[in-house]
């Protein structure tokens, strides 16, 4: 007679499971918390959430009076987490992204918002052009495109996904290689008429929209001696500079990626077949990954219209 201790034992702990239940606050208190914690403020986690800031107030500390404890403490503007909260915070945001994650993967078909922060020009000149396909593929995503030079804390949510530059080198935060492509100089193809070799350009005011000096590096790969390149250039923000170029006041300096709807409409040319790098376009998440849905559909799709891009430069 074999011994059945064994089994008894383990039936007996699954029935003890069975019948246990969970200490677990409401799901709309976690909610408020989780979003409160991230943006250290009951305001921006009210609208991110869509309710009223009473209402995070009011779940917040009903889940302090659960708790026991002080999760966040007041400042003369806003609240901050307290060595409690964080911790308490860092401890439910995995569980809080599986839930998340389990009832996204139920849909059929991708939706729900997709914030993306970008780059101004990028976002001007790339995606918006190329928005409305994509809309046309996934009419249940909802694309809300911000754009801003600073990068937003994809790790608070402020974003799922932000575009960045980086003039050298990787970005120290989790990303995707967008592009790396060469920068070229364009123009209007009016122009144009005069140019016949690289050191024309020096006829046309040469547009900018960066500090460094880009035109001196791009004049020095052309073989035009440094001895008769001017200063500077005129410099403007980056959706200004491009503007100026479109509208025929100058000769722009700008990368193919943020170029290339304009020049296939045969509103900008390329100048001249010489590019140098100065860096390359990443698409930034956060570190706990592009886990919906809807997001990983956005990246996909823009990981594939860059990709001509990619491709293209890795060969120069």
């Amino acid at each position: 007679m074999t011994d059945q201790t064994p089994l008894l034992d383990n039936m007996c702990a699954k029935k003890s499971r069975i019948g246990m239940s969970r200490n677990l606050p409401p799901l709309n208190a976690l909610r408020a918390f989780d979003a409160a914690g991230r943006h250290q403020s009951f305001s921006r986690a009210a609208d991110e959430l869509s309710v009223s800031h009473s209402a995070i107030s009011r779940h917040v500390r009903g889940l302090e009076a659960r708790l026991g404890v002080q999760l966040f403490r007041d400042l003369p503007r806003g609240v901050e987490l307290t060595l409690v909260g964080q911790s308490y915070l860092a401890s439910i945001l995995p569980a809080l992204d599986m839930i998340a994650e389990a009832t996204d993967d139920l849909a059929v078909v991708p939706k729900g918002r997709v914030t993306v922060n970008s780059e101004p020009l990028f976002a001007e000149r790339f995606i918006i052009p190329r928005l409305a396909a994509f809309q046309k593929a996934y009419p249940e995503i909802e694309v809300r495109l911000e754009s801003s030079p600073q990068i937003a804390d994809v790790e608070r949510y402020e974003a799922d996904i932000a575009i960045r530059f980086a003039h050298t080198g990787k970005l120290d935060v989790p990303s995707d290689l967008l592009s790396c492509a060469l920068i070229y100089p364009h123009s209007s193809p009016d122009l144009m008429n005069d140019i016949r070799e690289p050191k024309d350009l020096l006829k046309l005011p040469m547009l900018r929209d960066r500090s460094n000096n880009i035109w001196q590096q791009w004049y020095a790969a052309a073989g035009v001696k440094a001895g008769v390149l001017p200063k500077g250039g005129w410099r403007l923000k980056s959706p200004l500079a491009y503007e100026a170029a479109l509208n025929g006041l100058g000769a722009y300096m700008g990368s193919s990626e943020c170029v290339s709807y304009d020049s296939g409409l045969g509103r900008l040319v390329r100048c001249f077949d010489v590019g140098i790098r100065d860096g390359a376009f990443y698409l930034v998440y956060g570190s706990r990954g592009v886990r919906r849905k809807a997001v990983r559909q956005f990246r996909a799709w823009l990981l594939d219209e860059t990709k001509i891009f990619r491709d293209a430069e890795a060969q120069v």
